[in-house]
């Protein structure tokens, strides 16, 4: 089984876009003595460098902010306006409690206007974002003491777990950064193929801009994307509308908003997960993106690229859940995926994939 101990520190470690230090002094923690280098970029990108034994070079990129806010004025009383950094649906705002962090945390709490005032036809509307203000329970004088516009602000949500599953805000993408540490520690003293480039990245909620910078850097041959996907396996969806389901696997990704994978690339995870009985779904996300893309494309000479995907429920909610043995799955599948690069048909003619039987495949030309 997983880690969950270490699973629960990622997640609740703050770190929104653009202000990712303390995720960052965690994963530094945890992967000494697992790479042979570690090199920290002047955005704040952590590239954990294995050397194999080739100079081909193979990114793997997890990033580490979360979404959340910014602190952008505080009125006579007290209260906190704010701007959002990454998506929001305003919704999942109500009954929440957030953490400022200023000169020091602070909890406070979501508020907007109580529905036994609302107009009729207020009632039956979504609250906008800017009807949403943070109520931090003292005076301003006293607010800022410790609290100054420009300050970032989390969700405050332990993780917990439930059933087969951990439940917690921000396992976008903290889960992500977990598999990726633990692929590491399960790598240690494994010989690879190629130089891996593990990179933690920074603000992929607000534009992919860590990724961008890191693989204009690194320019890699070979990238893998590591980030979650959507679970819409619940009451009232429809299956097409599923992408993924929870329980069922790790997930490869063909497409989302902003890319689409390498097919060698989709084909040689599907042959590494069928060769080692891992198990897999397909991803097709229609909106939406990750580093994948940014790891495909912002190198020199572009990169053969795809990704690794967790299912995840309730996206973007403080209530993010996810299944442990998918995610153990997904460590499995990058696993076995980086070790074995060198013994791939990676010619662009090497187009098929067919599943021949129980935990067997063949990859074969046309």
């Amino acid at each position: 089984m997983i880690a969950v101990d270490l699973l629960k520190r990622i997640c609740e470690a703050p770190g929104v876009s653009g202000f990712e230090q303390r995720i960052r002094a965690l994963v530094l923690q945890e992967i000494k003595g697992l790479v042979d280098e570690v090199e920290i970029d002047n955005m704040g990108n952590v590239m954990a460098i294995r050397r194999g034994k080739s100079d081909k070079r193979v990114m793997v990129a997890a990033h580490m902010d979360e979404i959340g806010f910014i602190v952008n004025h505080i009125d006579e009383d007290g209260f906190i306006r704010f701007l959002p950094l990454g998506g929001f649906d305003p919704k999942t705002l109500t009954a929440q409690r957030v953490i400022v962090h200023g000169e020091q945390d602070l909890v406070g709490v979501m508020g907007t206007k109580p529905i036994h005032i609302m107009k009729p036809e207020e009632r039956s509307k979504a609250v906008p974002l800017t009807d949403y203000f943070i109520d931090m329970g003292m005076s301003k004088a006293e607010l800022s003491k410790y609290v100054g516009v420009g300050d970032p602000i989390t969700r405050e949500r332990e993780m917990i777990e439930i059933g087969d599953c951990v439940n917690s805000k921000s396992l976008d993408n903290r889960v992500s950064v977990f598999i990726l540490i633990e692929t590491l520690r399960k790598l240690k003293g494994q010989e690879l193929p190629h130089d891996l480039y593990a990179v933690f990245t920074v603000q992929e909620e607000v534009g992919l801009r860590g990724a961008i910078s890191s693989a204009h850097l690194i320019d890699p041959d070979f990238g893998f994307g590591l980030d979650v996907t959507i679970a819409y396996d619940v009451p009232g969806s429809q299956a097409h509308e599923n992408v993924t389901k929870l329980g069922k696997g790790a997930a490869i990704k063909v497409l989302d908003g902003s890319v689409i994978s390498d097919y060698r690339m989709v084909n040689y995870l599907k042959h590494c997960a069928e060769t080692e009985g891992i198990d897999y779904q397909l991803e097709l996300l229609p909106a939406g993106g990750t580093d994948t893309a940014g790891v495909q494309r912002s190198g020199k000479k572009g990169s053969i690229a795809g990704a690794v995907s967790i299912p995840l429920r309730h996206m973007h909610q403080s209530t993010e859940m996810a299944n442990k043995e998918d995610i153990s799955a997904c460590i499995d599948l990058l696993s076995s995926a980086l070790t074995k690069l060198d013994g791939f048909n990676w010619s662009f003619e090497n187009v098929r994939h067919r599943k021949t039987g129980e935990g067997s495949s063949e990859i074969f030309d046309f």
